[in-house]
């Protein structure tokens, strides 16, 4: 039986652009399962015609290697996917290439191409993933703000921590403001601590821009720790913000042969 979310015009010929893949981090908590969800809607809504399914490394299945082996069963020639990543560290270096070596190892030829993280590629930081936590803030109303935060989860990789201070820097060049990087997990300083030094060098509203593709555990201690330490306001996660679908696509369009 052909697997539900694959479609296929029979006699293995299939037509249209290639399929994609969406392949999150994955997390216990269903909010994060649903996002991504959400995004592949919001992709396949920004392109109809579209065939845009979810996959994830770990904690919700399916899984990017089953994705792409019912892809290919299905007679599908080729995928393309996508790692909702915001930074280029260990999962894309490591766990979404070995994906696709198990995809492969069925036997059933399928041509993969994977897309750059949605974080800064070859140093650029993308207009859209600006839009994006621009959007989220206005959504957040922080008001007047002499200072922002960007609140990322967190990685011990230096240069993907790179990454995220060059898009803080972009946003608050954009926005007009000082921001500064926090982080979650894995290195210093946390949200909380990050607002508390804005708030002690004199910024009266300081607000918090999510540098995250779903809710969590998290964004949820950024929220209470930033609020305690007297942010104005803190914004969402990204989600299926358009500005985000669109960055998917172009994405997807810069693996295209020209």
């Amino acid at each position: 039986m052909r697997p539900a979310h694959v479609t296929s015009t029979g006699a293995g010929a299939v037509v249209g652009a290639a399929p994609v893949v969406l392949v999150a981090h994955g997390s216990r908590d269903p909010r994060a399962a649903e996002a991504t969800r959400a995004l592949a809607r919001a992709v396949e809504a920004a392109r109809p015609g579209s065939t845009v399914l979810s996959s994830w490394l770990d904690h919700t299945e399916p899984g990017p290697a089953g994705v792409l082996r019912d892809l290919a069963a299905a007679g599908h020639p080729r995928a393309v996917l996508v790692p909702l990543l915001l930074t280029a560290a260990y999962h894309r270096k490591v766990d979404i290439p070995a994906a696709v070596a198990a995809a492969r190892e069925s036997g059933t030829p399928l041509d993969v191409r994977i897309t750059d993280v949605l974080g800064p590629a070859d140093g650029v930081v993308d207009g859209g993933l600006l839009a994006g936590l621009r959007r989220r803030l206005v959504e957040a109303e922080p008001g007047p703000v002499d200072a922002l935060v960007l609140a990322a989860a967190g990685t011990r990789d230096f240069r993907a921590r790179g990454s995220v201070g060059r898009v803080a820097a972009a946003l608050g060049a954009e926005l007009g403001v000082p921001c500064r990087v926090s982080y979650a997990s894995a290195a210093p300083p946390p949200a909380g601590v990050a607002v508390a030094k804005l708030r002690a060098a004199g910024a009266l509203r300081v607000a918090v821009a999510a540098y995250f593709l779903a809710p969590g555990v998290f964004h949820d201690a950024v929220r209470e720790a930033a609020r305690d330490a007297g942010a104005t306001a803190v914004a969402a996660p990204l989600t299926d913000a358009p500005d985000l679908a669109d960055l998917v696509l172009r994405r997807v369009d810069a693996t295209q042969p020209h």
